[in-house]
């Protein structure tokens, strides 16, 4: 800024405090950034949320970068970011717990101001095209056993379907990046297993090893992030991707998209049992004054407030506050027949621990197709 205009702003404030007056124009140095590093999950319903929230707190900016919720822990821990966040929201509040986790074991501070926030909540589900969905679930339930069955005989021709659909293929996103691949695998892994709480010492069983190899195997190449994992399955079609696993809320959000772009929409599929993933956000230490985390925090605070949360509910997610109910706010969008129920019946898993989430990673690594 030039002396003349710095010199105009101080004139301006001297003159306003003279007359008693509350408010004067702030320069724009003035102008606070904050850098929220949200999951691909989360950005179509943050861009309008940035949007509305800037028109109350002008003198506030959100700088938002979109990665996956594993790669933001990784990132983070790693310094390998050229930014500093400011704000961090996974998908899911037990990433948040495995970077504080992995933050304590090499620094001596803390590593959020106080606790993180959920913000919304969403749910893993599996989207296939109609009629596909038919040949693999005739009975329109989703199930591992049917899946595997087709992920074994790798093509159609041998496995009910036409043999003019070719190899058997299913999508998910890489489990050592994004956190929806990563229960996806957890959920395979529990179903194979046969048990709802996943211990490390089960992953080293060879029945375990077989799972993720006979997954592995199907998948071609996995997505890094949720959100582009449904892009990529809306715009190619059937012929790139028979099903996949994605979150609820973005299975939702690209419904309408999959009915102009393919001329059909896909099915969604609960799974059941499933796991409930809340996106949370919390403010960072690292680099990040008190004045800074107070204006982070009111930023996390307008968004779990009851009219961002019903904005949340147009997309997809479902809300965290209580005052808020989704049968009572549903938009057209959760009223389609896209195969989600207000009310799911599938019963809702805890996620695993970040000790046994680590070792899913790890097996997925070291798995040979």
């Amino acid at each position: 800024m030039v002396k003349s205009q710095r010199s105009l702003y101080i004139s301006l404030a001297i003159i306003a405090a003279s007359l008693g007056l509350t408010f004067y124009p702030l320069p724009d140095d003035q102008v606070q950034t904050l850098v929220v590093v949200s999951g691909s999950e989360l950005e179509p319903p943050l861009k309008k949320l940035i949007e509305t929230f800037h028109q109350q707190q002008s003198k506030i900016r959100i700088d938002l970068k979109v990665q996956g919720s594993l790669d933001m822990v990784n990132r983070f821990i790693d310094d390998r970011n050229d930014f500093q966040p400011t704000v961090l929201i996974p998908a899911n509040q037990d990433t948040l717990k495995r970077l504080e986790q992995r933050w304590t074991a090499q620094s001596s501070g803390p590593a959020f101001y106080g606790d993180p926030t959920p913000v919304a909540k969403t749910r893993l589900v599996a989207i296939t095209w109609p009629a596909r969905g038919k040949a693999l679930f005739p009975d329109g339930k989703f199930s591992w056993n049917r899946l595997e069955t087709a992920m074994k005989a790798q093509q159609w021709g041998s496995f009910g379907g036409s043999a003019n659909w070719g190899s058997f293929d299913f999508v998910m996103t890489d489990p050592t990046r994004s956190n929806s691949g990563q229960m996806t695998l957890s959920l395979w892994l529990s179903h194979k297993l046969q048990t709802s709480s996943l211990q490390a010492a089960d992953l080293n069983s060879p029945i375990a090893q077989s799972a993720v190899s006979t997954l592995k195997r199907s998948i071609y190449q996995p997505a890094r992030s949720s959100d582009i994992l449904m892009q990529e399955f809306v715009v190619r079609g059937a012929n790139d991707a028979d099903i996949i696993t994605n979150y609820e809320s973005v299975a939702l959000n690209r419904w309408e998209e999959s009915k102009v772009t393919q001329g059909q929409p896909y099915q969604i599929y609960e799974i059941n049992p499933t796991v409930e993933n809340k996106p949370t956000a919390a403010i960072v230490r690292r680099q990040v004054d008190e004045p800074t985390a107070q204006k982070a925090q009111d930023f996390i605070d307008y968004l779990s407030q009851p009219a961002q949360q019903k904005i949340l509910i147009e997309y997809g997610f479902r809300p965290v506050h209580p005052d808020v109910k989704l049968e009572e706010n549903a938009t057209a969008l959760w009223k389609q027949d896209t195969g989600i129920a207000l009310k799911p019946k599938a019963q809702v898993m805890d996620s695993p621990t970040v000790p046994v989430l680590k070792e899913v990673g790890r097996l997925w690594e070291r798995s040979q197709p």
